[in-house]
């Protein structure tokens, strides 16, 4: 047996680690997959065009055939898997080697694995893939972060496999500890923020609207030719187009109207909590989602309310989606300023060292949010490393302004008729807080003062305050 003489090795050889093998092979680089299910295997190797991969079932031989140091990445399910593989590994490995975790691991575990692997001078790394199963074939999102000189291993090659944008790789080192993974967990709060939006567009459009399936897939697959061109929306236009194989109708009113997750979402909410971070249209989009599923509830409490009367149909459609494509807009900045500046709060509360521009640089191209939007919030924070909010962005101001009009004129024609649009209607709020020289927080502080002796700030006196208030409620 030649033993030493792989490149990578790459466990767990399902559709995303299989693909990634595949692209990696594609680059020339020399691969050593692993799988318990042998057929796993062999389809890899027969999918292989250049004879660049050899696939085991037995860790021992797998180890072996790695170059020193290793390099393995794992294409594994979060959580428990992640450890039982690092167990596994352990033994065979030495000093120097690099163990790197491909799939959406939370990030607090992430830290936890680069911190215990470091004691054995075994390197870690968390890297964030996006794209889904055709990106890792052809080109992905790759968000790598942990230890540099361990990224210097891996550079040339998730230069080579990722997606391109104007000749530049999309992936970057995005920075210490697990940095790659969170980064890429807020990426995921803001994709469930946008498909939301589009979701409620979506909504508008067919009840308020009143548009065939045809003049929706017309609109979106015209936004998709200008300032909102990104991959959502392209797949909302080839989804309104698909036919039905069992009924003559359209596919999408056939798809039951609940929506899962795989939790990354919930976790960008959690830990916009704990820092703090206002993210409120991606806590929204969240919580709509499990509202989504509460569907027999629904079913019982639309018949307790009893039948609404619906205000007609909008008589100007042309009116309407124009004011949705400046209302979708300036949502969609809304929602990446809120990313983003929980990306610098959570730079410096865990001392990341992340670049907001490389940020939106490696998304650009590649990961499930790219879009043409991404270019220009790129060179607002090139231009602007300190910006500390997007919406401060000068090359942003007038989308902003029209939009926000939009936004308000959406809100207003929609509450008549019971469209929920959480998502835009939490965007708009959060421009309108973030924009606002008072708040009534001040209410508040006095309350907490009143019932629990949480003193308050004054805006005169610097210091903390009691007062012991006159007039005493029970």
């Amino acid at each position: 047996m030649i033993t030493n003489t792989k490149d990578f090795g790459m466990i767990g050889l399902g559709t995303m680690g299989s693909n990634l093998v595949l692209n990696m092979s594609d680059h020339g680089y020399t691969v050593a997959g692993y799988d318990k299910d042998a057929a796993k295997g062999k389809k890899l190797e027969e999918d292989d065009k250049h004879n660049n991969v050899d696939s085991y079932t037995s860790i021992e031989d797998f180890i072996d055939a790695l170059s020193l140091p290793r390099n393995i990445l794992l294409l594994v399910p979060a959580g428990p898997i992640v450890d039982a593989v690092i167990s596994e590994l352990k033994p065979f490995l030495a000093e120097g080697d690099l163990i790197v975790d491909c799939g959406n691991s939370h990030f607090n575990d992430t830290q936890t694995r680069v911190d215990e692997l470091a004691k054995a001078k075994i390197h870690f790394m968390g890297i964030g893939v996006s794209g889904g199963e055709l990106g890792a074939r052809l080109g992905p999102s790759i968000m790598p972060g942990g230890d540099k000189e361990a990224f210097g291993r891996l550079e040339n090659m998730l230069k080579d496999v990722s997606a391109k944008v104007d000749g530049e790789p999309c992936t970057a080192y995005m920075g210490s500890g697990a940095a790659g993974h969170y980064v890429k967990m807020v990426h995921n709060g803001i994709e469930y923020a946008l498909m939301q939006l589009i979701a409620e567009t979506y909504h508008i459009m067919k009840v308020q609207g009143g548009l065939t399936a045809a003049e929706m897939y017309d609109a979106f697959a015209s936004w998709n030719e200008g300032r909102l061109n990104g991959y959502l929306i392209e797949i909302t236009a080839a989804i309104l187009s698909q036919k039905d194989d069992k009924t003559d109708g359209m596919l999408l009113d056939m798809i039951a109207d609940r929506a899962k997750s795989k939790g990354t979402g919930a976790w960008t909410s959690t830990d916009a909590m704990t820092l703090p971070a206002p993210i409120p249209s991606i806590d929204a989009a969240v919580s709509q989602r499990t509202m989504s599923g509460l569907q027999q509830e629904r079913w019982i409490a639309a018949e307790y309310m009893g039948k609404h009367t619906a205000a007609a149909i909008c008589s100007d459609k042309q009116n309407l989606l124009s004011e949705l494509e400046q209302a979708l807009y300036a949502a969609y900045l809304i929602v990446y300023a809120q990313g983003l500046s929980m990306l610098q709060i959570a730079s410096k509360e865990y001392d990341y060292g992340i670049d907001i521009a490389t940020v939106a640089s490696i998304w650009r191209g590649g990961c499930i949010i790219r879009a043409e939007l991404l270019i220009e919030i790129t060179k607002a924070y090139n231009a602007n490393p300190q910006l500390v909010n997007l919406l401060l962005a000068p090359a942003f101001a007038e989308a902003i302004k029209t939009g926000e009009a939009a936004m308000r004129k959406i809100n207003t024609k929609v509450i008549e008729q019971r469209i929920p649009i959480p998502v835009f209607c939490s965007a708009l709020n959060y421009f309108d807080s973030y924009f606002s020289k008072w708040l009534p927080a001040n209410m508040i502080q006095a309350q907490r003062d009143y019932f629990g002796a949480h003193t308050y700030e004054r805006l005169d006196v610097e210091g903390k305050f009691h007062t012991e208030w006159s007039v005493k409620v029970q």
